[in-house]
């Protein structure tokens, strides 16, 4: 037996105090096995030790949740026995150690998180995070990871067969070397059909389907549960390698083996592979299980039991079925050219025992590894002094220089934060099962659920900027935002995955920030009646010392009750008027035209900015007002204001016309006593442009009510014209900002 030294047990990235709970549970000194066993279960990653204390805060239930988290997904009720299963996931660093595989294998692994529930996946988005382009350091590395990541993504998701229909991909320095690949996926299943990850049934049997087991992944877990340093390229081994090709063989298998009965439960292995999956499926039935891993299937010779625990190949699944139906089980699978073998079965009491070439290699309390895993209430900094000067907007001495409105918009499109994003998309099938309503680039993206007239709308923002400011405001800013983008393709937003990308745990700033996202996203998430129902923290994202913006992704859904309701962002028909849904204030200290055009870096903006205040009665009343203009059918176009302001909103809604190569308008704003920097590109939350045709004002000012609501424009002529009060501010061709906007990224690429 392995002599278990401090050597071993750092490699496990296990403190000193956490081997001694080990030993203390076990009565003895635990083997490499079980060693193993226990650093992946307790590992940040699986066990989520800092966060839990935390993550409790957030609600959860609701009328629609079907399936609240702890699954491999959420569920909610979408009517008429319909259902829907979402969830997101990181792949951060996988990501950045190998950028093809490590984001290909993270779409994977959330397919196949999204299928175990017995859905089919029918969309699915990410969100991507690098460090600038242009960074003279580091520049070329992030084109690098960014242009794999892409590549691994699209290969996965066009291979398998699922639509890549929307997120988002966000450039800033503290992303570079530490990327953020952040995978959603979400399938469609009648309610009667949702299976669960659980070991029921005292002598059924285990069976492994799926992927032959090799050494590929081994301590995935344990390094997504680390930060980097200098040897983190070394690392290649923990990174998965997928088959998109197989994980379609296993979907169909999957679902064929449940249609038939023959399953009572079935869990993904996902992290932490064999380990995690019977673990999990153990501790949630409250039964024990015994597996012989003699009869694994293995693509290499020589395994051990240690490292076919912890292997993460992927395309596996751990599957219980009906005693005396394991044949029927086999031959489906044989069917699709895939391994189903019964490795062990259900038993009772609370014990995991692993065998291998007849010898007992391990022997494990089940509760231990799971709810009784170390629960940390890491100590937290004092939340940001209120007594900081922010940045005033109007302080000339905040902005490098004085632009012109017309060179500032310029310079907005062209910025990788805003540019059009179609070098990305382009390379995902985006149509394929031909349910996709509203194409990648929109507030959010759209499918049909077919045989209905209904549609589900989906949609990931995570702004950093706002939550280095001010995390718990910038939590609410993003789960409002989230919302916002999915009513303006006319939803109703009904419920939120989230993945939490932080830094190190164990600093108290980072905790303290994660702590107030929680408080923030609580508040928000309740006033929108938008429950939590899945979810993934990720922390330790840092390289070389430094540590990401705290950056919680929202993954946003909303249902669209009949689909011709849709709305869509693009300017439709000459003299169609051009109004604004809610306020713009001074917000402008914390926004892409302090980055882009001022030349304000984030490190300043998180010392001194201040992050646009948020009003969440009206956020609201905003939404409600344009989800009862779309009920009537009066809403041609709607486009929120987020980066860059409203003047990138207008532009970007000119951009967007299906009728031609892009459609002018003319707009007229008030200043109010505001700059004119902070009317065109301030970034208030609440603000939604939309347009509809004249004849129906007086109709749309009776629903809007005391919503604020303000005529700014009308649609029309080939040039885009911007005044503030009454003097013209900004006038070129749409042609031309479109080419800008249109252009910029690939440029930066080449």
């Amino acid at each position: 037996m392995t002599a278990i030294t401090p050597e071993i047990i750092e490699q496990h990235n296990l403190t000193p105090e956490e081997y001694e709970r080990i030993k203390q549970i076990m009565g003895r000194e635990p083997n490499l096995t079980e060693l193993g066993v226990f650093s992946v279960m307790w590992s940040e990653h699986c066990s989520y030790k800092s966060s839990r204390v935390h993550l409790k805060r957030l609600p959860t239930g609701g009328p629609r949740v079907i399936v609240p988290p702890g699954e491999n997904a959420g569920v909610v009720d979408i009517g008429d026995d319909w259902c829907v299963a979402f969830k997101v996931e990181s792949h951060n660093h996988p990501s950045f150690i190998e950028p093809f595989q490590g984001a290909a294998t993270g779409v994977g692994g959330i397919l196949r998180d999204v299928f175990t529930m017995g859905a089919r996946p029918i969309a699915a988005m990410n969100s991507l995070r690098f460090g600038p382009l242009d960074d003279a350091k580091h520049g070329n590395r992030n084109k690098t990871i960014l242009k794999g990541c892409v590549e691994g993504i699209g290969h996965y998701g066009n291979c398998f067969g699922v639509p890549t229909i929307g997120g988002e991909v966000v450039f800033d320095e503290s992303y570079s070397l530490n990327p953020l690949v952040n995978a959603f996926a979400l399938g469609i299943v009648r309610k009667d059909q949702i299976f669960f990850g659980k070991a029921s049934g005292i002598g059924n049997p285990v069976m492994y389907v799926g992927a032959k087991t090799g050494r590929d992944g081994i301590h995935g877990a344990t390094m997504a549960s680390a930060e980097f340093d200098d040897e983190a390229l070394e690392k290649r081994p923990t990174v998965q390698v997928g088959d998109p090709f197989l994980e379609k063989l296993l979907l169909e298998a999957c679902l064929e083996a449940m249609r038939s009965g023959a399953i009572e439960g079935i869990q993904d292995m996902g992290a932490a592979g064999l380990t995690s999956s019977s673990v999990e499926m153990a501790a949630r039935a409250g039964n024990g299980l015994e597996l012989d891993l003699t009869l694994v299937p293995q693509r290499e010779t020589g395994m051990t039991a240690y490292e076919m625990m912890l292997s993460e190949s992927q395309e596996r699944m751990l599957i219980v079925a009906r005693k005396g139906r394991e044949k029927e089980v086999v031959e489906i699978f044989n069917k699709w050219d895939l391994d189903a073998v019964v490795i062990g079965k259900v038993v009772e009491g609370d014990r995991l025992k692993i065998y291998h070439n007849g010898n007992l290699e391990a022997d494990l309390p089940v509760q231990a590894l799971t709810d009784e895993a170390p629960k940390y209430d890491r100590p937290m900094s004092d939340s940001r002094p209120e007594n900081l000067d922010p940045i005033s907007d109007s302080e000339i001495s905040y902005f490098r220089s004085e632009t012109a409105p017309a060179e500032a918009l310029r310079l907005l499109l062209a910025s990788p934060n805003i540019a059009s994003k179609h070098w990305v998309y382009e390379q995902y099938d985006t149509m394929v099962r031909t349910n996709t309503a509203v194409l990648p680039g929109a507030d959010a993206a759209v499918v049909r659920v077919k045989e209905t007239r209904r549609a589900i709308a989906m949609c990931l923002d995570g702004p950093g900027r706002y939550v280095g400011v001010n995390a718990k405001e910038g939590a609410k800013l993003a789960v409002a935002e989230a919302a916002r983008n999915v009513v303006c393709v006319g939803a109703e937003p009904i419920a939120v995955t989230n993945c939490l990308n932080f830094a190190s745990p164990e600093r108290p700033e980072v905790m303290r920030s994660f702590s107030d996202v929680i408080d923030g996203m609580k508040e928000a998430c309740e006033i929108f009646e938008t429950p939590v129902v899945s979810g993934n923290v990720s922390f330790y994202n840092e390289t070389e010392g430094r540590g990401i913006l705290p950056t919680p992704t929202i993954g946003m859904v909303g249902l669209i009750d009949d689909t011709r309701k849709i709305i869509t962002q693009g300017f439709k028909n000459d003299g169609d008027l051009i109004a604004l849904l809610g306020v713009t204030n001074n917000d402008l200290s914390v926004s892409e035209y302090a980055y882009t055009v001022a030349g304000v870096s984030t490190d300043e903006m998180i010392a001194k900015g201040r992050v646009p205040q948020l009003d969440l009665n009206l956020e609201q009343r905003v939404q409600k007002a344009l989800l009862m203009l779309a009920d009537e059918l009066l809403v041609k176009s709607a486009h929120d204001c987020s980066e860059g302001g409203l003047a990138v909103a207008i532009a970007e809604s000119c951009f967007s016309s299906l009728n031609r190569d892009g459609i002018g308008a003319s707009v007229d704003l008030e200043s109010n006593g505001l700059s004119k920097a902070s009317v065109l590109f301030g970034e208030s939350p609440s603000r939604i442009v939309v347009t509809f045709a004249p004849e129906a004002l007086e109709q749309v000012r009776s629903l809007v009510g005391d919503v604020p609501f303000t005529v700014i424009g009308r649609v029309g002529d080939d040039v885009l014209r911007i005044s503030v009060d009454g003097e013209e501010a900004i006038s070129a061709p749409v042609n031309e900002l479109e080419a800008i906007w249109e252009s910029s990224l690939a440029a930066k690429l080449a």
